[in-house]
């Protein structure tokens, strides 16, 4: 617990960062806050970026996040912590340290790469989308209407697929497994793979994975199977911590950031969001935990134990292909879901999965619904 009078620094200007910001100021806290973010753009949604933001539909500015005039913090862009000191109280940054009563860390994530698996020979290059910057360099290349390989056919794979495939260019995927699997179960995923082909979308299955090779202006893309060639070639293979900076504080870092239930490092720092592990767990690296985890850690941060605990509600969503997919549940699904309401042939449902008489998930397709009866329907309450 800190003193609702004192000093917090926030590192990482994200969502998580903002709405741990938000619950602070919302349960009394009345000292000072200071936001730290490397970045030098202001605050940004990401969710639009793999969609309106990628296709042209929006503009850059039309992600930002709103105004937090009101929460009278202190907003330092362009600094990058380099280091923490948790006896001392106190961050590093380039030539000076930033001292902290309370500390939040919403570092984030950033994309991983097929070179970070030591799959890209030599200089292949590889595009990745996780930041604004990384939004706009790629819109402007599929503005050029080269063709393109997408590494990897998850969440955001399939969003990138999906737009690029909407603007008329030739799009192929290569995954180990079929599209969005591990996410969504069987059911959907077969859903996702039919509609993506319909647009016109090549979907390459690769147990073995892939691996890039430069081609002077083409990349190749080896498989098992055979070799494919792209002006483009995106990787969207997942997303690593942003823990480098924490390597010499003694904090457990391994998968992620490791936090206890009520999101707490120490009772003087938190944590949330995509950088997280939550109990040394898999990290969920969603939006709605992002949320959920910021305001549990800022309660901790005031109350202590008498925070209530993380309440883990597994739910996402996205849209590709004209489909608006909104689902709740612990796991990927798994069997034939029980049709609640619509028709998948009419491609407007919600429904529900059921294990052992007891519900495990939802999903909600291209049919509005609240959160909070999804949530119901997948069995959190």
């Amino acid at each position: 617990m800190i003193d609702p009078h004192g000093r917090v620094v926030i590192v990482g200007g994200s969502i998580a960062g903002l709405t741990a910001a938000e619950e602070l100021r919302s349960r009394g806290f009345e000292g000072e806050l200071v936001l730290v973010e490397a970045e030098t753009e202001t605050p940004y949604a990401r969710p639009p970026l793999s969609k309106a933001v990628l296709s042209g539909k929006e503009e850059p500015d039309d992600a930002r996040l709103p105004s937090f005039d009101h929460l009278e913090l202190e907003f330092w862009s362009g600094v990058e912590v380099t280091g923490l000191d948790t006896e001392r109280k106190r961050l590093r940054v380039e030539g000076d340290d930033i001292r902290f009563d309370g500390l939040v860390i919403t570092t984030g994530a950033r994309a991983a790469t097929l070179r970070d698996h030591g799959a890209n020979e030599g200089d292949a290059p590889e595009v990745v989308l996780r930041t604004m910057n990384d939004a706009i360099a790629l819109r402007n290349r599929l503005r050029e209407g080269d063709d393109i390989v997408i590494v990897g056919g998850g969440i955001l794979g399939m969003e990138i697929a999906s737009t690029a495939s909407a603007l008329g260019l030739a799009v192929t995927v290569v995954d180990r497994i079929p599209a969005m699997l591990g996410a969504v179960g069987s059911h959907l995923s077969d859903l996702v793979m039919r509609c993506a082909s319909q647009a016109g979308v090549t979907y390459t299955i690769a147990p073995d994975g892939a691996r890039l090779q430069n081609a002077g202006d083409r990349v190749l893309v080896h498989t098992a199977t055979g070799t494919l060639e792209a002006g483009i070639v995106v990787s969207s293979v997942g997303c690593r911590p942003n823990v480098e900076w924490l390597m010499s504080s003694g904090l457990a870092v391994t998968p992620g950031l490791v936090v206890d239930e009520r999101c707490r490092v120490t009772p003087d720092i938190v944590a949330a969001g995509d950088v997280v592990s939550v109990a040394g767990g898999r990290r969920q690296p969603h939006w709605s935990n992002a949320l959920d985890q910021a305001r549990t850690a800022a309660s901790a941060l005031l109350q202590g134990d008498g925070a209530t605990p993380y309440d883990h509600r597994p739910y996402f969503w996205t849209e590709q292909f004209g489909l608006s997919l909104k689902i709740a549940g612990n796991g990927p699904p798994t069997g034939e879901p029980t049709m609640l309401d619509g028709s998948a042939d009419d491609l407007a449902a919600i429904l529900q999965w059921v294990e052992d008489g007891r519900p495990v998930a939802a999903a909600a397709l291209n049919r509005r619904i609240p959160i909070s009866r999804l949530h119901n329907l997948a069995g959190h309450h």
